[in-house]
């Protein structure tokens, strides 16, 4: 694992129209490999997510958001699949879906680019759709 700047731009239309955009910038471990890519660091009271560790999986095809701590949920994103995951928080707990319309990775030795489009469902009824550019770039040495 390398120490890594991670940018993430996450945006989301909600189904009622409007929406909202936050761009998180923060320090993380990064690690690239012949099986995909992993990274992972901690929230921050921008996303509204602090005390929660978020973890990325890259794989051919596949990417897994793993979220454990004040929030815990694993994320399944795969093109063109509905997947249903459990989203728990300090207030409660709520089974949602997830349809992934794309995924982009440009990852490779020393970071990149993740792009992610999905929308979000609880008991198939729309919420919003999602997107999240993800930049990784290796920490200069100081």
């Amino acid at each position: 694992m390398k120490d890594v700047l991670i940018t993430i731009n996450g945006s989301q239309r909600y189904a009622a129209g409007d929406g909202d955009s936050v761009e998180f910038i923060t320090d993380g471990q990064y690690a690239f490999g012949r099986n995909g890519a992993m990274f992972t660091y901690m929230e921050s009271p921008l996303t509204g997510l602090e005390g929660t560790k978020t973890t990325f999986l890259v794989r051919s095809g596949a990417v897994t958001m793993n979220r454990s701590g004040t929030v815990t949920s694993r994320m399944l994103f795969e093109e063109g699949q509905h997947h249903r995951f459990l989203y728990e928080t300090p207030y409660g707990s709520a089974t949602m879906g997830i349809e992934t319309r794309l995924i982009r990775s440009a990852l490779g030795e020393h970071g990149g680019e993740l792009e992610i489009l999905y929308s979000t469902d609880i008991e198939h009824n729309l919420i919003g759709t999602n997107r999240f550019l993800i930049t990784i770039r290796e920490q200069k040495e100081r």
